[in-house]
């Protein structure tokens, strides 16, 4: 692996260098050779057909998975140095999931503040309002005593990105957020999002198949065949590829 200049580093929140992971099979490359840069305060789409590795890419942007060999950079260092990647993690990111992931005997309160347990120390007392302030913003207030159960599929999105934002992320990665919404919804969940992105200042990276979200987004990198085809940016390092599997 070729190490990048501290320049090419430094510009960017966010630096993916030569990442590769392969199944536990072997037959199959997830990701190969990947290299790019994400700033800060930027929103990023990563889209493409089902199955072409960009789920996979997240997960190993969001350190939810290790990349067989290649390097991570957060604001110019390298995350293989980091000693508590659970720490880091919880305290650094936020995620949004398809599938919501929510506790199912948990309020909406009592969900959004599992995070909190990871984050920086807080009173009960302090976790509570935290959260419900939370639920107020993304408009669930009326709803912090529902179980998931009782919530539409629309709430519980809304919920799980009250959630994501628990301990003031620096970077949110969203996997197909309106991936299991109607049209309506979907477009509620993606205005809040994009509300809460420019008012936080958030740095975005979102994995969709839809054009209408990646349309949205101030950068698009497009995956097919296993390769990142374009990518928007004006000014970009070199793109590795990405092979089938995600």
């Amino acid at each position: 692996m070729t190490k990048p200049s501290p320049a090419a580093v430094t510009d960017y929140l966010l630096f993916a260098q030569d990442l590769c992971k392969t199944y536990p099979d072997g037959n199959v490359r997830a990701v190969n050779g990947v290299t790019f840069g994400v700033r800060e305060g930027e929103c990023v789409a990563i889209t493409g057909p089902s199955g072409c590795g960009k789920s996979t890419l997240l997960n190993l942007l969001g350190v939810l998975d290790r990349p067989d060999s290649g390097e991570i950079y957060f604001r110019g260092e390298p995350l293989s140095a980091c000693h508590d990647l659970d720490r880091f993690r919880a305290r650094r990111l936020g995620f949004v999931f398809q599938s919501f992931l929510l506790l199912p005997t948990l309020t909406a309160l009592e969900n959004v503040q599992v995070p909190m347990f990871e984050g920086p120390p807080r009173s009960a007392r302090e976790r509570a309002s935290k959260a419900a302030d939370l639920l107020e913003l993304v408009g669930m207030g009326g709803r912090a005593d529902h179980l998931p159960r009782h919530l539409s599929v629309g709430e519980r999105q809304r919920v799980a990105l009250a959630r994501a934002l628990a301990n003031d992320p620096i970077l949110l990665l969203a996997d197909e957020p309106t991936g299991n919404l109607d049209s309506e919804n979907s477009g509620r969940v993606l205005d809040l999002l994009m509300r809460l992105q420019k008012e936080r200042r958030l740095t975005l990276l979102i994995v969709t198949h839809s054009p209408e979200v990646a349309e949205r987004a101030d950068r698009v990198i497009r995956i097919r065949d296993g390769r990142i085809i374009e990518d928007t940016a004006a000014s970009r390092p070199a793109v590795g590829t990405i092979a089938a599997g995600s």
